[in-house]
């Protein structure tokens, strides 16, 4: 494989004494910020190494650029890619009109809920479609996404294996993109919300945001993979201690539920079978026993503001990367020794 500056890339070396995992990457908008985070640690540590990757949404973006990032430069060509990504994005955000308010800033919160444009944008997403609202359908994405990754190289040579969801509008039914078929169209389908964009088009089939039936979705790594383990990266809390009681968190809590939803429904299967092995009613030989591993920092996202997904200031995306980055350390710390061994996430207190 050649680089971008057309030197012999470095290949993406799999240490002797690294683990092999599978990535689970959720979406979440600009608190994707925080799975960067996560990527760049343990690209960093080394001891991991990816197998395949599943990913929804901002999820399948960061999975994009690491795929590019491993392809062109190995562990260190992916950090540097994805700092790069993140930032053009940071950048392409700061030239629109949706910004924090000097109220939000005063607040240190990272919301735009002060925002005038914010809440203007609001009220006229509840009575006009992004066709009436977009009827030239710009979407800056579009332009990041392009200018960030050569898609005719992550098609040919990525060394891991990527599944993209997106929703197929019309049947209700999950759709994975795999390496050979991923361009800018199936990115974005996978991060196509509704009220926001329109609808995007592939092949003659019309696609949403993968998150309304995978967030992220799970069977892809069970069948298109060898390795049992399963790093799941959340960025949607699966808690909440306080009952929401304003329109906005209530709107907010939904869909933190409904986007998790599915990954809940796939974790409960996983329960059934591992229990099913465990009293011999399964062979084990015959069925695989799936490691779930979990890296999350609920405290601090419950904290953020559903506001903030779409606040696009470069100190919060780095923040938010601070975060995942002492996250993964954490998890590296903790778990690491579990890997191939045992699931670190109790399945059934986490998801049943």
């Amino acid at each position: 494989m050649v680089s971008g500056n057309g030197r012999a890339a470095p290949a993406y070396v799999v240490g002797a004494n690294s683990k092999k995992v599978n990535l689970a990457l959720q979406g979440g908008g600009a608190h994707g910020a925080f799975a960067w985070g996560v990527l760049d640690r343990l690209l960093e540590d080394g001891r991991v190494a990816f197998d395949a990757v599943s990913a929804t949404s901002a999820g399948a973006m960061n999975a994009t650029v690491l795929g590019y990032g491993l392809t062109i430069g190995g562990a260190d060509g992916a950090r540097e890619e994805l700092e790069k990504f993140w930032k053009k994005i940071s950048d392409e955000g700061a030239k629109g009109p949706l910004q924090p308010s000097w109220i939000d800033k005063a607040l240190n919160n990272h919301n735009l809920d002060n925002s005038p444009v914010f809440m203007m944008m609001d009220i006229m997403s509840r009575i006009m479609s992004p066709y009436e609202l977009n009827p030239m359908n710009i979407n800056p994405l579009r332009k990041v996404l392009e200018s960030s990754i050569d898609f005719n190289v992550l098609r040919e040579g990525c060394p891991v294996k990527l599944f993209l969801s997106a929703t197929n509008v019309r049947t209700g039914k999950v759709r994975m993109f795999e390496n050979h078929e991923i361009g800018p169209d199936q990115v974005l389908a996978s991060g196509c919300l509704p009220f926001m964009f329109h609808t995007v088009e592939i092949e003659g089939e019309a696609y949403w945001d993968g998150g309304y039936m995978g967030n992220p979705a799970i069977f892809p790594l069970i069948y298109g993979s060898e390795t049992n383990d399963v790093v799941i990266v959340h960025i949607n809390p699966l808690n909440r201690n306080e009952i929401p009681k304003s329109a906005k968190d209530i709107m907010n809590r939904i869909n933190e539920i409904s986007f998790n939803s599915s990954l809940m429904r796939e974790m409960r299967a996983i329960a059934f079978v591992s229990h099913l092995i465990d009293d011999g009613q399964l062979n084990d030989e015959k069925h695989r026993r799936m490691l779930i591993h979990s890296i999350m920092n609920e405290e601090y996202m419950t904290s953020l503001g559903v506001t903030s997904k779409l606040n696009p200031d470069w100190g919060f995306m780095k923040t938010l990367r601070d975060v995942g980055r002492a996250s993964a350390s954490k998890w590296l710390d903790e778990h690491f020794d579990d890997v191939g061994v045992r699931s670190s996430t109790d399945v059934k207190s986490a998801f049943l």
